[in-house]
């Protein structure tokens, strides 16, 4: 069970990712017949990288400790010592770019070239931390393996 709770958080950081590329291609494609889906994505966007966040600060206070340990005695520490410090500080831009999007989003993109063009560079953002995110968490589960490994 506990593994299915660290898996969900990865399940909607990917959900988030895949609905911020496809916003991404429908702004680029704005017109009044993808409007109302641009409002939705940009909610989906929103409220999956929210969902992550909030799983992963759960996981992180129940249950992170025993692996920060393993980490920091093995032979990648920098796995918490820089990637997991790196995604306590940076997600936060994450947040504050995915609560943002839809206010913009909800603007008639297709009309509007200057709010589809600040769609374009937020999604484009959101897009690029949100899979160095990704990388990052891949780097701490592997400084975990690396440190059980037997020697």
């Amino acid at each position: 069970m506990i593994e299915m709770i660290l898996m969900s958080h990865v399940l909607f950081g990917m959900l988030c990712i895949i609905a911020t590329v496809w916003l991404f291609v429908d702004a680029l494609n704005a017109s009044e017949a993808n409007q109302a889906r641009i409002k939705v994505l940009s909610l989906g966007v929103a409220v999956t990288m929210w969902i992550s966040f909030l799983i992963a600060g759960y996981w992180y206070l129940v249950y992170y400790a025993p692996d920060k340990a393993i980490i920091l005695k093995g032979p990648w520490p920098f796995a918490h010592k820089f990637f997991m410090e790196m995604k306590e500080h940076v997600v936060i831009m994450l947040l504050l770019l995915t609560t943002f999007l839809p206010i913009v989003a909800f603007n008639n993109l297709a009309a509007n070239k200057a709010a589809r063009k600040v769609v374009l560079w937020v999604t484009g953002l959101i897009g690029l931390v949100a899979v160095a995110m990704d990388g990052a968490g891949a780097l701490i589960a592997m400084g975990v393996k690396v440190a059980l490994l037997p020697k």
